[in-house]
């Protein structure tokens, strides 16, 4: 009887023909992607206007990127 409950249970919740998911984490959230798309669009806003502009696209890829790369490294090491 207990094999007819778990799949009468996992059939109410996956629709048939479909497959559940593994239960796999998921990445936390990050602000990272962000910084990195506003640091490009820094970048290319500073080439066409002022290099003061250009050097904080820079560091703000530069700085976006760097943090994503630990966050993600961290990630890894911890599982």
């Amino acid at each position: 009887m207990s094999d007819e409950q778990s799949t009468t249970s996992q059939s109410e919740t996956v629709p048939p023909g479909w497959q559940a998911l593994p239960d796999i984490p998921l990445p936390h959230p990050t602000y990272f992607p962000a910084g990195l798309a506003m640091g490009v669009a820094f970048l290319f806003w500073g080439l066409i206007t002022t290099w003061v502009v250009l050097l904080v696209g820079v560091a703000l890829f530069i700085a976006a990127l760097a943090g994503w790369i630990t966050e993600i490294r961290h990630g890894y090491k911890s599982h």
